[in-house]
């Protein structure tokens, strides 16, 4: 990378996140033995951990950037939601979360031993049409007051309408940036931007033989939905934009992948905030790429600062 980080700009940036919002718990241990009850590993606990997952980690990794974040979306009310507050507080992250006490937080637990996963159990729910009626009215809060909006859908219900929060974005002037989910793309029509991995592009229009045939149907999604540009992530063959001028590629820039958890949220943090001081669309993806090459050396949900992306020593 030989720009230079734009600090300044980044800590004038201001961008809202809407979305699934969760909590990665993760649990630390030790393992030694097999349990006599069943063939499974009895895992001594020695360390528990929280962190912001979903929207929550895509508006954290935006704080760590320097940037100032909104984030918006639905949670129970229960100790999970509790915690998800005060992360948020300390991550820097402005959190206007709708709390709906019929909808279990979205919860994600981990068990760890020797640093592999050995277990994930997953507490979930779609929230109900008020709790929708809360993320609307939120959103319709804060949107004058930020530069780029974040739709960070997970599928579990707090995108629902989506469509209608695109067309406020289109209607305020201010870009939309999508991490889709699933196969029905016509729902993120009249995005700025559309952010799918390789497994989600190939969902969306097929399994591609060729990069021309990758070109030929990635321009025809982009014109479908009425996108300025597509990226498209590609884990170790790095990333590709396509635009109404070309496609864009940079190669990936891991050097060791240690866990590709989030990885994904740190990448469409890294665009929304070097969008929102008004980079280009190939240079933002060159800061996203080298941030995605920087988290995914690290365990679980992580973040990736402005000094690691600047190449500062640390």
């Amino acid at each position: 990378m030989t720009l230079s980080f734009p600090y300044d700009a980044v800590a004038r940036s201001r961008v809202l996140v809407v979305g699934d919002v969760m909590l990665d718990r993760y649990w630390f241990g030790e393992v030694d033995r097999i349990s006599p009850e069943a063939p499974v590993p009895v895992v001594r606990v020695a360390r528990r951990e929280d962190r912001l997952g979903g929207a929550a980690n895509v508006a954290r990794n935006i704080a760590a950037l320097g940037g100032q974040v909104t984030l918006v979306g639905v949670v129970g009310d229960d100790e999970a939601a509790d915690r998800i507050d005060r992360l948020a507080t300390e991550a820097g992250v402005q959190a206007d979360l709708v709390r709906d006490a019929g909808h279990p937080t979205t919860l994600k637990m981990r068990v760890l031993g020797r640093q592999q996963q050995l277990l994930r159990v997953d507490f979930e729910q779609h929230p109900a049409t008020a709790a929708l009626d809360g993320v609307d009215a939120a959103v319709a809060r804060h949107l004058a007051g930020h530069d780029v909006l974040v739709l960070s859908d997970y599928a579990k219900g707090a995108l629902d309408r989506v469509a209608a929060l695109i067309a406020l974005a289109r209607a305020a002037g201010v870009p939309a940036l999508v991490d889709p989910k699933g196969d029905d793309y016509a729902r993120y029509r009249g995005a700025t931007l559309v952010t799918p991995n390789r497994a989600e592009m190939q969902q969306a229009v097929g399994r591609w033989q060729t990069e021309a045939e990758l070109d030929e149907r990635a321009q025809r999604l982009r014109a479908d939905l009425q996108l300025e540009a597509l990226l498209v992530t590609r884990s170790e063959q790095g990333m590709t934009l396509f635009t109404g001028t070309g496609r864009e590629h940079v190669d990936a820039q891991a050097h060791e992948v240690f866990d590709v958890s989030g990885a994904g949220d740190t990448v469409l943090a890294t665009l929304a905030v070097m969008r929102a001081v008004g980079l280009p669309w190939a240079e933002a993806m060159g800061w996203a790429n080298r941030a995605g090459g920087i988290v995914v050396g690290k365990l679980g949900t992580s973040i990736v600062t402005a000094a690691e992306l600047a190449g500062e020593p640390t």
